[in-house]
């Protein structure tokens, strides 16, 4: 994804040292290198970086199908946030990361990025499973199961950005929630501390209709602007949903240098709205792929996703050749570690890279005939394909089956919480 005007190589291999990849040529040259290294041979397979899901709440996946068929407000005053009052718990959200970690895995995610309460159990989940992330330790001024106010979100979110500030696979980000639940002295703070501790804020933004609305009327401006005077905006801003963008929004956004993460299917099914991804790319806006969580989205499948996007912009401009598959599967990869600001190390196959590398199997009914290798993982059934899956070298899923995590054990556990969570 590195060169776009030659990203497809047929016939060629990855050479893999520890967890970076130290080769990438024709096959029969790698083999003649490294004769007595062990190889993986994999006929008919499209190799391909690792998927990057820039957004989303993981643990939600315990909560998925809980509440279909409601707008963004009502679902969650009405349905999520009660829900989440009677379960949420260090071991709900550790259960739930896992289970959200093995959805992603089989269906070729190597990095994602997770807004929710006890981020210490999803990071710590992620590092014992060899999962990439970027956890975002949520602020808001409400009181939840892992904090009572804004200052003690601040105070254990710190502490566990301490924690994993030297780990090889967990980056920690601020994630204010919105800003209809973070106040002005908040966002304050994050703006100071972000610049200096030198970390990422990831922060839902231009959500709905009614988000903007509300804040013209309260503070008198749209809530990009109120951010950005506020110093939050800036080029370690990742945005999320942004789908209701006028050209005043636009301009704050290009000014400030933040980028955007746009969630398709989540959006479309909560009728939140569209994104202009297609415009923003033009401005040179970097733009990453989010699942959101599985209680609005329903999977975790970033194919799913990016082949959502792909289609949705074709609609949304009426024009067919907007978002090619080229474009849509970057914003799934190296697009989305333009975003978190990994891509030094993941994102695309390269000497030097992380070993962050999926492997497709092709021969399936769904998966030929192979025109266009791009075309089959944008528009195709590409999620159940996925046979392979490493992380910094590390084998995840292999011959479709997940390495380290008991498939059996996961699912009895899934339908125990959904035991409780229906008795609550």
């Amino acid at each position: 994804m590195d060169n776009l005007d030659n990203h497809v190589l047929e016939d060629h291999a990855i050479a893999i040292e520890d967890d970076r990849i130290i080769g990438l040529a024709p096959q029969q040259q790698l083999l003649d290198q490294y004769p007595a290294a062990s190889h993986t041979h994999l006929q008919d397979h499209i190799l391909a970086p690792g998927l990057i899901n820039a957004h989303g709440h993981t643990a939600m996946s315990l909560l998925r199908g809980l509440a279909d068929d409601y707008p963004l407000m009502e679902w969650l005053e009405q349905h999520i946030w009660p829900a989440e009052d009677n379960c949420v718990s260090y071991e709900f959200v550790n259960d739930g990361a896992i289970h959200g970690i093995a959805e992603m895995l089989l269906a070729g995610t190597t990095t994602f990025t997770d807004m929710y309460f006890f981020p210490d159990a999803t990071a710590a989940a992620a590092e014992k499973l060899g999962m990439r992330a970027q956890i975002n330790f949520p602020i808001l001024e409400m009181p939840s199961a892992w904090g009572q106010n804004a200052e003690e979100y601040f105070e254990k979110g710190l502490a566990v950005s301490d924690e994993y500030r030297h780990s090889p696979l967990i980056n920690t980000a601020f994630g204010p929630h919105a800003p209809y639940t973070v106040s002005d002295e908040s966002f304050s703070r994050i703006a100071m501390l972000a610049e200096e501790i030198d970390c990422n804020i990831h922060v839902h933004l231009h959500e709905t209709a009614q988000e903007v609305s509300a804040s013209i009327e309260q503070h008198g401006m749209q809530p990009i602007e109120r951010l950005n005077q506020l110093g939050v905006l800036s080029s370690r801003t990742q945005t999320v949903h942004m789908t209701q963008l006028d050209d005043t929004a636009i301009q704050v956004l290009l000014d400030s240098g933040a980028s955007v993460v746009h969630c398709p299917t989540s959006n479309l099914k909560l009728a939140s709205g569209y994104c202009p991804t297609a415009k923003l790319l033009d401005l040179g806006v970097r733009v990453g792929l989010g699942t959101d969580g599985a209680a609005s989205n329903n999977t975790l499948s970033l194919f799913d996703t990016l082949r959502c996007a792909a289609l949705m912009t074709k609609q949304q401009t009426g024009s067919a050749d907007q978002l090619n598959a080229v474009q849509a599967f970057r914003m799934a990869t190296l697009g989305g570690a333009e975003v978190l600001g990994i891509d030094d190390q993941t994102g695309s196959i390269k000497v030097g890279k992380q070993a962050d590398i999926i492997a497709i199997d092709t021969r399936s009914p769904a998966m030929q005939p192979v025109y266009s290798p791009l075309s089959q993982l944008v528009y195709t059934e590409a999620a159940s394909a996925v046979s392979h899956v490493w992380i910094a070298g590390k084998t995840k899923v292999a011959n479709r089956q997940l390495v380290d995590i008991d498939l059996d054990a996961l699912i009895a556990k899934a339908q125990w919480w959904r035991n409780k969570i229906i008795a609550s």
